[in-house]
């Protein structure tokens, strides 16, 4: 074997080999820069997501839209721990949050809202029936409908007024 061959498997031999985490639950993850403007340790940040069944490539390009766009959005398969996940990355100067699809009290939403079952369908595009079946737990919001109903829980007037289309007296005075 010729010396620079040699050389060559030897320095890979000394590249430490990551120890990936064993077991733990998928997850969604945004990646934000922390508060703060410090610079976001990349190696160590890919490598936290490395060690979690992340690729190498999307975990590297991830950072990098983090560092660059300001945020990343990704899933990671392994998550043994969240808070052990967002201190890893926090040490990095990257934040994360975790989207989560679980389940919502709708009942207890539409009610801290003030609003009858009727109402509330009416003000936030529902069908009424769906309503009170997932209320009576019946059937369960799917996915999508999950999200939209969180949402409404945390932005109840901007999801209203998004879904408003106000008309103007000068709008209906125009000839078209």
């Amino acid at each position: 074997m010729d010396s620079s061959l040699r050389e060559r498997f030897e320095r890979l031999a000394r590249t430490r080999a990551l120890e990936p985490v064993r077991s733990g639950s998928p997850a969604v993850l945004v990646l934000r820069p922390a508060p703060g403007g410090t610079d976001i340790a990349a190696i160590p940040a890919v490598t936290a997501l490395v060690r979690r069944g992340v690729g190498l490539l999307p975990a590297k390009r991830a950072v990098e839209s983090c560092r660059d766009t300001g945020h990343a959005i990704l899933e990671v398969p392994t998550v043994e721990d969240r808070s052990a996940l967002s201190d890893e990355l926090s040490a990095c100067a990257i934040a994360a949050g975790f989207v989560e699809a679980s389940t919502i009290d709708v009942k207890a939403v539409r009610r801290r809202l003030g609003l009858t079952q009727q109402q509330f369908a009416l003000r936030y595009g529902l069908d009424l029936n769906s309503l009170q079946n997932w209320e009576t737990g019946r059937r369960k919001p799917d996915a999508a409908v999950r999200s939209y109903l969180k949402v409404i829980d945390r932005l109840p007037d901007a999801v209203g007024e998004a879904l408003e289309d106000v008309v103007s007296p000068a709008d209906e005075l125009t000839i078209r």
